[in-house]
Order: structure tokens, then sequence, then C-alpha cells
């Protein structure tokens, strides 16, 4: 299994080519990360569980091209916000944050490794192991998991969330201060972020 975590660590830096979350003036909480240019016209909002299949989905197969096509060409920002569906998800979730600037590079080992850490035996093991791999201690994972102001800001955005837009599920996406939620294809995403663009 630590050979096919350290590959999916690996294929994670290299699918986010080394970009680090940007610190955006659109920022409403101190946790939201932002993919993408600050400044870029467009942003979008995902809320997503790292242990939602439908999430894994999203990421592997669709958000690579929006990626490409979108945040790497300057016209869109992705604002991803975790909505942690089960413990399991919130402390994946904890990990990444506290992971510094490599934040993307492991939510999308998360979402990679994701069948792999999340029907493990031991799951708190092994996103100790992809820890270990993307650089953190074991005992700076103990204390990450042990920071109750981190929790309860993820928890105060996930209530946010439920109270402002209506998530009951994820993936969830608000494009144009709009809803939109479940799986899409890339050219429903397209389709949406293309209209916003006018």
């Amino acid at each position: 299994m630590k050979r096919f975590l350290l590959a999916a660590v690996m294929m994670a830096t290299a699918v986010l080519g080394g970009m680090a979350s940007a610190q955006a003036q659109t920022k409403s909480w101190a946790i939201d990360e932002v993919l993408g240019n600050p400044n870029a016209p467009i942003t979008f909002y995902e809320y997503s569980s790292l242990t939602c299949p439908h999430c894994a989905d999203f990421h592997l197969n669709t958000f690579p091209k929006i990626k490409t096509d979108w945040i790497d060409t300057g016209k869109a920002k992705l604002i991803y916000r975790d909505f942690p569906l089960d413990p399991l998800a919130q402390a994946a979730a904890m990990v990444a944050h506290c992971s510094g600037d490599r934040y993307f590079a492991f939510i999308n080992t998360f979402f990679h490794a994701q069948v792999q850490w999340a029907r493990a035996q031991s799951p708190l093991a092994a996103i100790k192991t992809i820890s270990k791999l993307g650089g953190m201690s074991e005992d700076q994972v103990d204390k990450c998991l042990g920071d109750s102001g981190l929790l309860n800001e993820i928890n105060a955005r996930k209530e946010e969330g439920v109270a402002k837009f209506n998530i009951d599920s994820t993936p969830s996406f608000i494009i144009d201060g709009k809803l939109y939620a479940g799986e899409m294809s890339y050219d429903q995403f397209a389709k949406l972020l293309a209209a916003q663009a006018k």
C-alpha cells in the first residue's frame, strides 16, 4: 500500500504542477483555500468530502480538464471548502490544512488514494502514512488532529454552507451564486463557467 500511496503523492504533485494555494481577496474564511489566479474574473466554490466517492470521481475525471482550461489559463479560480460527511473525512481535511502550501497536493492525493486509505483496516494509520509521504511527521499529524480551533472553523464553515446555500450533499458547487449539486460532466461545468464570463 505504501508504494501505491507514494505514487499517488507524486501524481498529485505533478497534476497540480507545483501550484500552491493563492491568497485571494475573495476569501471569506481564513481557512478558505484558493487555487488559481486570485484576480481571475470567475470564482467558483466547491464543497466536498474526502470520503465521498462522487467527489473523488469528479477530481479524478472532470477536474483536471477544468483546471487546465479554466484555472491554469487565469479565467477562473476555485475556492475549495471542506464539507466532511464523517469523522474520517474531517480528519483528512484537517491534515490537509495543516500541510501548509501543500494543501491541494494533499487533497488530490486523498482523492486518488481514497479507496486505499478510507477503507483501510486502520484509516487513521493510512492517513498518517500519506502525511508522512507528504512531509509531515506523526507528531505534526497528532497535533493537527487535536487543533480544536481548526476543527471548529471547518464545522462552522460547513454549517454556513448549509444555512446560506442549502448544501446537503457532496460534491456541491456554487457558480454565480447558485447551487449545483452532484457530479457534472466537463461540458456541463464549462457551460456554467462560460455563462458567468458573459
